[in-house]
């Protein structure tokens, strides 16, 4: 009989926690070391830097078994949307160029550009209060807010693309729900400035299905 391969606990939420689903990631990720390579289990904690990042799944043709060595723990996320309202940003590394985006658009235009130790202090404040995911309140009406911004409402999470709420679950993006009342935001202020200053997050292709009609 074959053996069933149980999902690894590493993707990670829009609300920051890393969880055992069957869910493909557009982005990879880490926040340091977390897990033990023996058992390909995490530990207590969930960050060992505040170095949250955002990087490709594939760079320069190198490979990794996931979550068996003892450098950085992988993680996934959906897509970029998700990783950015848990509170990481794009690798200045592997995503060079999305990450200078990323910068510019933080400091819309001021110099100079903030160090990644400096968007890292800032991220962290804006993430976790008390050890705990951190919501903000919401900055403007929701179809106000820039595409790829996440916000909570009744439990769930959603991702904000020309003014429609597609809820985000373990099976992906469903389609855009309609009269959804959002008590917060999921991603961090200071991101939510880069995606209205003009940073562009990858989204999952769904949402673009969805909205030119091509998904149910």
């Amino acid at each position: 009989m074959n053996s069933v391969r149980r999902p690894l606990q590493n993707r990670v939420t829009p609300f920051g926690d890393i969880v055992a689903i069957a869910q493909r990631g557009l982005f990879t990720g880490n926040r340091g070391i977390i897990h033990d390579p023996e058992t390909k289990t995490l530990l207590r904690r969930r960050w060992t830097s505040k170095a949250w990042l955002i990087c490709t799944c594939e760079y320069a043709d190198r490979r990794r078994t996931v979550i068996a060595g003892r450098s950085w723990t992988e993680l996934f996320f959906l897509d970029e949307a998700v990783a950015l309202a848990a509170g990481h940003r794009p690798c200045l590394f592997c995503r060079r160029e999305d990450a200078r985006s990323f910068r510019a658009a933080w400091t819309v235009g001021s110099k100079p550009l903030p160090s990644a130790g400096e968007l890292d202090a800032v991220l962290h404040g804006e993430r976790v209060l008390r050890g705990q995911k951190r919501i903000h309140p919401l900055p403007s009406a929701l179809d106000e807010l820039p595409d790829g911004t996440m916000v909570v409402a009744s439990g769930s999470a959603f991702t904000i693309v020309s003014g429609r709420c597609f809820p985000w679950t373990e099976a992906g993006y469903r389609a855009p729900e309609t009269d959804v009342i959002a008590e917060g935001v999921l991603t961090p202020p200071s991101t939510v400035n880069a995606l209205r200053a003009g940073y562009r997050p990858v989204l999952h292709p769904d949402i673009a299905n969805f909205l030119s009609g091509s998904m149910p």
